[in-house]
């Protein structure tokens, strides 16, 4: 299994602006499901925790193989969602990495 984690941090002038953003950027990248071959779990989360050096949102997937991985980057779901989110962040982490 290969698993893939990208965490954002959002644009905006408020609270309110980047809760919206998060709302977006959830409800984009759940879409997903069921469109990508190997992909076998797919879970965003929102940060609670309000601290200054903390990520907005985080990305966790899961892939059956690193082919699949691979072929996520390149997939046109994937593509279109990145391509509707536009620039709305500022910064973006991002670790892939093989479990047991």
């Amino acid at each position: 299994m290969f698993k893939h984690i990208v965490m954002w941090t959002l644009r905006g002038d408020s609270e309110e602006e980047k809760a919206r953003a998060a709302a977006l950027l959830k409800r984009k990248f759940e879409s997903l499901r069921g469109q990508i071959p190997g992909l076998l779990h797919l879970e965003v989360g929102v940060d609670s925790s309000r601290i200054g050096y903390a990520c907005d949102v985080v990305l966790y997937s899961e892939f059956d193989s690193q082919a699949s991985l691979d072929a996520y980057a390149t997939h046109a779901a994937h593509l279109r969602v990145r391509e509707e989110l536009g620039d709305m962040r500022i910064a973006r982490h991002q670790v892939d990495y093989a479990a047991d």
